[in-house]
């Protein structure tokens, strides 16, 4: 059986915490940010989690697991 390939897209993309949950960065920080609020622009920069829906669909795509 050959290897499984890694969509390297979704390597760059997630990593899974220390308890296994997977981390993303928000979507919308990438240009024409001068009408958006200091507040929402701080706020992009955070992570946060994958929703639990999505979850099974993205570890399909890491056969060998997300970066840690």
């Amino acid at each position: 059986m050959p290897k499984m390939k890694t969509n390297r897209a979704a390597y760059k993309r997630f990593r899974k915490t220390g308890s296994g949950k997977l981390r993303r960065m928000r979507a919308f920080k990438s240009h024409i940010l001068t009408k958006k609020t200091t507040k929402r622009k701080r706020t992009l920069r955070t992570d946060t989690e994958v929703d639990p829906s999505d979850v099974k669909r993205i570890m399909r795509m890491l056969p060998y697991g997300a970066k840690r």
